[in-house]
């Protein structure tokens, strides 16, 4: 291989094993995020100059196996096939060794150009655990470096490994991993007849093979479409008939087990564990967080804590952007002469897009909140404490690893159900993904309850919201389990990894991606979103209130009346001549179509225009209110959450109805369409959609009712 050629490296390893660290570690600020072809999934990649040489770095999602049953494993062993990386990275963790071998061993299959990285080795030094690295490299065929990304230890050692492994200067030869003597020679077998079909060059044959005996999907449908199916298939079942005369089961429990005595041998062999009886530090959190009584508790308080420093830390920083959008439309006003181009940057622009960015400190925060707690390894033990409650409503604590995800955003919670089993568990947990409230309803919140209550009481009203949102995601399920879905639950067993500090690189880097991808969506989906409200809202003109205006002006102008006394009566003639303006606009007639129908939810047709237009992003919503109520309100105070305080048609009891209805009513267009891709038909996405409407309408109308009630 050339020297100077560009070297691309897959990061692979599971969950917790410190791989995103790693990633840090070694491209530092050259960085990029995007999406996998096809799939929601982020795509980290970036770079590091080594000796020359530009080595590209993907980072792969974390992943247990290469089975293609979730997204996280389709999307991992897609990129290896397809793009064929220069060397594959598989971050193991030394504390864990043999549970993240299984990984190890699939890739040992698809005989790739392999490189382990022995991360936490810190750890491993800490805990008296003594590794044979120079028998286990022989025994996986491949180097293996250790590294800890915490300490950035072994860094330049792995990137001079990556060069030597691209370059071909290797000395450790390739081990294939040996199977039941029938399963070898089942795989001899289909691996010649696979040999021979041109149609799949560049398709590992003794890989497919073996994935094909495992009942691989993706596999067959690969070989399916070619001739040489038909012999492969015979091949098959005599494999299936051999296994079974001489084992009683078949080849892919055979092939399973073959793997897994391979892992246990090699860890006998190179690994010695140090006899302690003394309990670990995540032995005595653990008799804490997990306790039957004291579990749930302390969930709920954690949770709480965060939405308290999201909103207290939040405030101020969120209050220095109010000045700043303010400040700008204020300065760049005066610049434009024309009433029009003036209106479309101060209503349209600065109050719909300003509307929405100033909300990114407590998107950030909240984001860093839950990556401290999934990094930090309690939110696994989150899913342990909540499997009890989850059992209740048909469901087990594997449901909630996607719900949690759902915080963050619907679509990628809602593909994360591959991972389960049954297809009730999956179809129900599907369809209580949408109430857990996605971070595009948080601007909302924190707007409406910044407004309306003092600091420490709108935290409260936050949490609120989100528990409300997770019981009616729960009540679903159970619902949809007792009557449409009844089946039993699939058994619940989930890894517990150590608890670890995390590195704030790693937990910094997860905010600042969430921060760009919301600034990015705030620059194209929700400025192109204000631009047509500001259209709708401005557009046609009603020449009845321009000449009321206009006479309304001479009367003034001809009154007795001071300067100062004329500046305010015209004021007041042009904030309800903009009013009027609004309510003959296309928006104000759409809005006053469907005003009755939410009119006793405490909203009016402003609401409503809003609630229609959030279904492109929830985050649209605030930036609605912000162009069509700044429209309504000349000359008044500058920042949102002040108008809306000042405005007639807004209460505390309008502001929790709204929050609710949100909450619960229809997600938006992108999510229907992922949850449409996984049911298999739009018509229970449709039956769900009237489902949720109506929920939504019922919440918020008692919660109006209530709020006025005890106001």
């Amino acid at each position: 291989m050339s020297g100077s050629k560009e070297i691309t490296v897959a990061l692979t390893g599971n969950p917790n094993a410190g791989k995103s660290s790693l990633f840090n570690a070694i491209t530092g600020a050259h960085q990029r995020v995007g999406n996998f072809p096809g799939v929601t999934i982020e795509k980290h990649e970036g770079y590091v100059d080594y000796k020359g040489r530009r080595v590209t770095v993907v980072d792969l999602p974390g992943t247990y196996s290469l089975t293609p049953f979730s997204p996280e494993e389709i999307v991992t062993r897609r990129f290896i096939i397809d793009e064929k990386p220069d060397v594959v990275v598989n971050v193991v963790e030394g504390a864990n060794l043999e549970r993240n071998l299984l990984l190890t061993v699939q890739l040992m299959e698809m005989e790739v150009e392999l490189l382990v990285a022995l991360n936490m080795i810190d750890e491993v030094e800490e805990k008296g655990i003594l590794i044979d690295v120079k028998q286990l490299q022989q025994l996986l065929g491949s180097h293996i470096v250790p590294t800890s990304a915490r300490q950035k230890r072994g860094i330049d050692a792995l990137l001079d490994h990556v060069v030597r492994v691209a370059d071909g200067r290797i000395e450790i030869g390739k081990n294939k991993l040996a199977f039941s003597p029938e399963v070898e020679r089942a795989i001899g077998k289909i691996a010649g007849l696979l040999s021979h079909e041109r149609a799949l060059d560049g398709t590992n044959p003794r890989w497919l093979a073996v994935k094909l005996l495992e009942n691989d999907r993706e596999a067959y449908q690969l070989v399916q479409q070619h001739p040489v199916w038909v012999r492969v298939e015979l091949a098959l079942q005599e494999a299936i008939v051999d296994c079974e005369r001489m084992h009683r089961t078949d080849p892919e429990v055979l092939i399973t087990e073959d793997r897994h005595s391979f892992i246990r041998g090699a860890m006998q062999e190179c690994v010695r564990q140090p006899h302690a009886d003394a309990a670990t530090l995540t032995d005595r959190i653990d008799a804490v967080v997990l306790n039957r009584v004291l579990g749930l508790p302390i969930f709920l308080v954690v949770v709480w804590g965060i939405f308290q420093l999201t909103f207290t830390l939040g405030a101020p920083m969120t209050k220095g952007l109010e000045y700043l959008f303010s400040l700008a439309g204020k300065t760049l006003a005066p610049l434009l002469p024309d009433p029009m181009a003036r209106s479309i940057l101060v209503d349209g622009i600065l109050s719909g897009v300003g509307g929405v960015v100033v909300f990114l400190p407590n998107i950030v925060l909240l984001f860093i909140g839950l990556s401290f707690l999934e990094a930090s390894g309690y939110m696994a033990r989150a899913a342990f404490v909540i499997d009890k409650v989850m059992h209740r409503f048909g469901l087990h604590g594997k449901s909630f690893i996607p719900m949690v995800t759902g915080f963050g955003c619907s679509i990628p919670a809602i593909m994360a159900t591959r991972t389960l089993k049954s297809r009730s568990d999956r179809l129900a947990t599907i369809m209580a993904i949408p109430f857990m409230s996605c971070g595009a309803k948080l601007p909302l919140y924190v707007l409406l309850a910044g407004a309306f209550f003092p600091p420490a009481t709108a935290a409260n009203v936050m949490f609120g919201i989100y528990l409300l949102g997770i019981a009616v995601g729960l009540w679903t399920a159970w619902m949809l389990k007792s009557t449409v879905l009844k089946s039993d639950s699939e058994p619940f067993v989930m890894e517990l990894p150590p608890y670890r500090w995390p590195t704030m690189a790693s937990v910094v880097f997860q905010a600042r991606m969430k921060a760009l991808m919301y600034l990015k969506k705030a620059g194209t989906l929700i400025l192109a979103a204000v631009m047509l409200i500001w259209v709708a809202s401005n557009f046609p003109k009603s020449r009845e209130v321009d000449a009321g205006l206009a006479r309304e002006r001479v009367r003034i102008e001809a009154s007795a009346e001071g300067s100062v006394q004329k500046a305010e009566r015209l004021l007041l003639a042009e904030s309800k001549a903009q009013a009027a303006q609004l309510e003959y606009s296309l928006a104000g007639r759409a809005g006053k179509l469907i005003e009755p129908l939410i009119r006793p939810l405490g909203f009016d047709w402003r609401i409503g225009i809003s609630l229609v237009t959030g279904l492109a992003a929830k985050e649209v919503v605030v930036s609605t209110l912000g162009t069509i109520i700044s429209i309504g309100h000349k000359g008044q105070a500058s920042d949102l959450a002040s108008i809306l305080r000042s405005d007639p048609g807004f209460t505390p009891a309008t502001a929790l109805s709204l929050m609710v209805f949100v909450l619960l009513y229809i997600p938006c267009v992108a999510s229907m369409g992922v949850m449409k891709k996984e049911v298999g038909a739009w018509k229970p996405v449709l039956a769900y959609t009237g489902y949720v409407v109506l929920v939504a309408w019922t919440a918020s109308f008692i919660t109006y009712r209530l709020a006025l009630v005890f106001a």
